[in-house]
């Protein structure tokens, strides 16, 4: 980091408003102090990607992980809080809804998790205006207060929602360090379609704040792992244009040979019985297909559902039955190959009386591959 950049940072810290809030602190130190994330780092973000993308189940598995590498849980409450300003009330919801869920069985089986601190109330000078300026200003290393053109000029109400709410209310609340939160950012929006713009920026705020590029080459590797490649390739793609390495080596210049250990039963709002998802693939160039095994107990199925492209069925082992919504329930054996043609309504699952197990292809739109509806009555399971 330049000299300039951390004597701008440390006039930051030591302006009176901005006292209680240690910002920049791990940032401004002359040299880096490690060239790897530690356990807490690499927990938040596929924490924060998940949260992003949507996936709750894999996001169930990555909020224990969190809670056993460090994260206390006042902590990953924050990375919620802080989520909704870049993935939405909706996504952040989902994620609030997942831990409660985590959290409750946790103590059910007897464990014990750190609280952590709460954050540091507002001062009674507090303004908000003033300390979102101050703190953008710091990130960026130049002053943008008062803007009147692009979208600042067009929409000015959301240009201070993004200083007073944003940059000030949320940024204030320091159960996370604002390096905390660019990791965090960049972990959602790399899990989101169509955002590589705002990537950009926030990838070059990241080295800005303190991490390095061998870091966030970390960033990209655990996206990959525990999110999806995608997700990882979307980042390595932005982070090679800002930092001046090459990157592609890590996603698709080479044969890959990956294992998926992660285990999750289906929501009991998606499918009816016992389905467990494992060995999840995601195609190494954007936008194309993703995929998972499922295994289905015997008479376990899906609910009615469509996928925006399709999906393509490779049966593996056992018995299942499969129909569209008007036609005739379909026996699939192993070896068959289902194609369910796009927004088309079905179901499918293991025959009453065997498992089944099968390989599931689709390719996402917008970063979605399936619509969910209602569960399968009995009536039109037979």
């Amino acid at each position: 980091m330049s000299q300039s950049i951390s004597l701008s940072l440390k006039q930051v810290i030591v302006t009176p408003l901005l006292g209680l809030f240690a910002l920049f602190v791990s940032a401004v130190d002359a040299t880096e102090e490690s060239q790897s994330l530690d356990k807490r780092q690499a927990a938040m973000i596929p924490i924060a990607a998940l949260t992003a993308s949507g996936d709750v189940q894999t996001l169930n598995e990555a909020l224990k992980a969190g809670l056993e590498n460090g994260l206390t849980v006042n902590e990953i409450k924050e990375i919620f809080i802080h989520s909704y300003a870049y993935a939405g009330f909706p996504r952040a919801l989902n994620g609030i809804m997942t831990f409660m869920d985590v959290a409750s069985k946790r103590k059910a089986q007897g464990m014990t998790d750190e609280v952590g601190r709460e954050a540091t109330p507002l001062p009674d000078d507090y303004n908000a205006d003033s300390y979102g300026h101050q703190v953008r200003n710091a990130l960026v290393g130049r002053d943008m207060s008062n803007r009147k053109t692009g979208y600042a000029g067009f929409v000015p109400t959301i240009e201070t929602f993004l200083v007073e709410h944003l940059f000030a209310d949320i940024f204030y609340r320091d159960v996370l360090t604002v390096k905390d939160r660019e990791l965090l950012t960049i972990s959602m929006l790399s899990a989101m379609p169509g955002v590589e713009a705002q990537l950009t920026s926030h990838m070059k705020l990241s080295l800005r704040v303190g991490y390095s590029p061998a870091q966030l080459l970390e960033f990209t590797r655990i996206l990959k792992d525990s999110v999806s490649q995608d997700s990882a390739i979307r980042a390595s793609h932005v982070l090679s244009s800002v930092a001046n390495i090459d990157v592609n080596n890590e996603t698709t210049k080479h044969v890959t040979v990956s294992t998926d250990s992660t285990v999750t039963q289906g929501s009991p709002t998606n499918f009816s019985g016992v389905a467990k998802v494992s060995s999840r693939f995601t195609s190494p160039i954007k936008g194309h297909y993703r995929g998972a095994l499922v295994a289905f107990e015997a008479g376990a199925r899906t609910a009615w559902h469509t996928h925006p492209k399709g999906q393509t069925l490779i049966i593996i082992s056992g018995k299942g039955l499969v129909q569209n919504e008007g036609g005739d329930i379909q026996q699939m054996l192993p070896g068959n190959v289902i194609t369910i043609p796009p927004n088309t309504r079905h179901w499918h699952g293991a025959a009453p009386d065997s498992f089944m197990s099968h390989i599931a292809i689709s390719t996402p739109d917008n970063g979605e591959t399936v619509t969910w509806m209602e569960l399968v009555s009995q009536e039109q399971s037979h």
